[in-house]
């Protein structure tokens, strides 16, 4: 298995943009996974050795969840959610435990699923059904597998998109989805974060005292992170071997935003898209198909990660897989394009990309991105920082 990068170019500060891509091993059971665990400004200065272990040490286990379900024959959705609940539990990362703090100093938390078809382990859900996304969440331990949940339940959630107490109080009284209380999200680098970004003395001045957590995990709640003042997002997209692809992306949304602020995470086409299409092909076209024994099915699934607002602006996710479909782009090309308009006016992150045929794409347009991806032989790859070629820890 080769890989390439292709166009490290222009300085951190002024904005620099790569892209990856992984050339696609030939195989029957091809099952693929990626994962993102944000982008935007990320302090090379302060990166010691241990924080950037630190940081591939929770991509590899995220990777390493989803590739044990994948390798099982699993699906796609509940590899993706396993790689996104343990970057959820990680305090590094700006979703679930780590998730930032808004203007009030309170943790609002927004989840989103899509498949690009129904997974076949549940045949009832319909076709139509895409996926959900839910937001304002202030008591769900793991909102990716909240999204889940709902996602497969369509008679008690019809629509789309559900927000707060509603959708929290479905999933712990229908659905059994543990909750806890506020105070869990409570992390100390977060809270200076937050004090820091209204000018206040950082001191931690917690709004709770019960939080008790010991060993290894309270060492990384007070690690300076790498991200400051982070707009992260956390995201998977996987590929079962059954051509499902499915995407979970799960935030803690902008450092001291707006109380009820609502960013592209839960909003399908702007922080995430999965979907699948037959590819228009003429009498030659389908013949040489057919010779080739290639299918005319195409699909891909993307998470983005960065400013949302600019990502709501412009549909970022649903326009990549609209260039590939319309203008018949491979997913690199698709992303980078993307990504450059996103930057272009004004918006700063990146996106993960997979399309049905195993093809990775990475694209970002600031200092960097955690991301990392994980294929059939099980080895996980990640990386940091923008100019780094993804590398086994």
């Amino acid at each position: 298995m080769g890989s390439e990068r292709l166009g490290a170019v222009q300085s951190a500060q002024s904005g620099a943009f790569y892209r990856w891509k992984q050339r696609t091993p030939n195989s029957d059971n091809n099952f693929v996974l990626v994962v993102h665990g944000g982008a935007g400004t990320m302090n090379r200065e302060d990166a010691t050795p241990e924080t950037r272990v630190s940081y591939r040490t929770a991509l590899d286990q995220a990777l390493k969840a989803g590739y044990e379900v994948l390798r099982g024959g699993g699906e796609a959705m509940d590899a993706a959610v396993a790689a996104v609940s343990i970057l959820e539990d990680c305090p590094l990362f700006n979703a679930g435990k780590g998730a930032v703090f808004n203007i009030a100093g309170e943790n609002e938390l927004e989840a989103s699923i899509m498949l690009s078809k129904p997974p076949s382990t549940h045949p009832t859900i319909p076709a139509t059904r895409r996926g959900i996304s839910l937001t304002l969440l202030k008591c769900t331990r793991n909102p990716s597998q909240l999204v889940r949940g709902i996602y497969l339940a369509p008679d008690l959630v019809p629509h789309p998109m559900l927000s707060g107490e509603t959708a929290e109080s479905i999933g712990s009284e229908e659905l059994g989805i543990a909750t806890v209380d506020p105070s869990y999200f409570w992390t100390e680098a977060r809270w200076r974060q937050h004090r820091r970004g209204l000018g206040l003395p950082e001191e931690p001045d917690s709004p709770s005292d019960s939080v008790t957590d010991v060993g290894s995990i309270q060492e990384i709640e007070k690690m300076d992170l790498l991200d400051l003042l982070p707009k992260g997002t956390v995201g998977a997209v996987a590929l079962d071997i059954g051509g499902c692809i499915a995407v979970a992306t799960s935030t803690g949304g902008r450092t001291n935003k707006l109380v009820g602020r609502i960013g592209d995470t839960p909003i399908m086409g702007s922080g995430f898209w999965a979907e699948e299409w037959k590819r228009k092909r003429g009498f030659f076209g389908k013949t040489w198909d057919l010779l080739k024994n290639k299918s005319s099915v195409q699909a891909v699934g993307i998470s983005g990660t960065g400013d949302g607002d600019y990502f709501i602006r412009q549909n970022t996710a649903s326009a990549i897989a609209h260039r590939m479909q319309l203008l018949g782009e491979p997913v690199d090309k698709a992303a980078e394009k993307v990504v450059a308009d996103l930057q272009n006016l004004g918006g700063s992150g990146g996106v993960i990309a997979l399309d049905r045929k195993g093809n990775v794409a990475f694209s970002l347009n600031c200092s960097g991105m955690y991301r990392g991806v994980i294929r059939n032989d099980g080895i996980p790859l990640t990386a940091i920082f923008f100019d780094e070629d993804l590398s086994r820890l």
